[in-house]
């Protein structure tokens, strides 16, 4: 009985050992220095995908950057240097390469660490890919000439009597119609270009983009046209995030280091140098 009762005490107490080594290794590889060694698809290198052209604000936003991701200028082009800073990579470890923007979205496995070119975070696209924490908040703006209907809108039913135009198939087009409500339908513009045509002619009072690109093509684009109002947002803001090949080790760790460079204002700076360009402009309410 003797012999029975020690066996059984040693017994218990490698099961406690065992159950509490469990709990240790389990508690370790949720601790965030588990990114101590970030592993990425080549070692020692940031791999980062963006679009087959980039334009600024976003990246490349420099007199003599446009289309090169490479200078760090822009707004997700200066945000990529940051992060592979915080992650421990320096510049020259940090390799760009192109992508079309739906093709990245395919499930499977990817050939860089992540990708950044506006994507919104939604759920239908969280099934086949992952996405960082939003780096990003979308709001939507109003551009028009100076003397258009628009430029006295102060609230979004002040809108509903002009003829409002946006891009096909864009969170701005969806915007018009699921929140502005014209009394006319949208006019829909296949690209920019088609937009700035429309305006020239005097056929739209006012065409909705996202704030950023707003600022953009009242620079470059339509020059003829000034921001009217930044729109008021609908329920739950739009986000922007860094997307992942599903499954990717490196998520929690991108996480970390944009709480980072949020708790430190690095993301904040960065909105105001490339972003809110221009200074403040209107409000429109509800």
């Amino acid at each position: 009985m003797k012999k029975t009762t020690i066996l059984a005490a040693l017994l218990a107490l490698a099961m406690l050992a065992a159950a509490c080594g469990s709990e240790s290794t389990d508690s370790g590889s949720s601790d965030s220095g588990s990114c101590d060694e970030v592993t990425t698809k080549t070692e020692g290198v940031l791999t980062v995908a963006t679009g087959e052209t980039v334009f600024p604000p976003w990246m490349g936003a420099g007199a003599d950057d446009f289309d090169d991701p490479s200078t760090g200028t822009g707004f997700e082009g200066a945000l990529v240097f940051a992060l592979a800073e915080e992650l421990g990579f320096a510049n020259d470890a940090v390799t760009f390469v192109r992508t079309g923007f739906d093709a990245a979205i395919a499930p499977g496995a990817k050939d860089w660490d992540f990708n950044i070119q506006q994507y919104s975070i939604t759920a239908e696209r969280d099934e086949v890919v992952d996405f960082s924490d939003g780096y990003y908040q979308v709001e939507q703006a109003i551009i028009g000439p100076a003397d258009s209907p628009a430029a006295s809108a102060s609230t979004i039913d002040e809108l509903k009597p002009l003829r409002l135009g946006a891009a096909l198939g864009t969170t701005s087009l969806d915007y018009i119609d699921n929140v502005i409500e014209p009394d006319d339908k949208a006019q829909v513009y296949d690209d920019n270009a088609a937009a700035k045509s429309a305006f020239d002619a005097g056929q739209v009072d006012g065409i909705v983009f996202d704030l950023p690109t707003a600022y953009f093509i009242t620079a470059v684009e339509i020059t003829d046209a000034s921001i009217i109002g930044v729109l008021p947002r609908d329920g739950e803001p739009e986000e922007l995030g860094m997307l992942f090949e599903e499954g990717s080790p490196l998520v929690p760790c991108v996480n970390d280091a944009l709480a980072t460079l949020v708790s430190n204002g690095t993301i904040e700076a960065l909105e105001d140098e490339w972003l809110n360009q221009g200074g403040s402009v209107t409000s429109i309410s509800n």
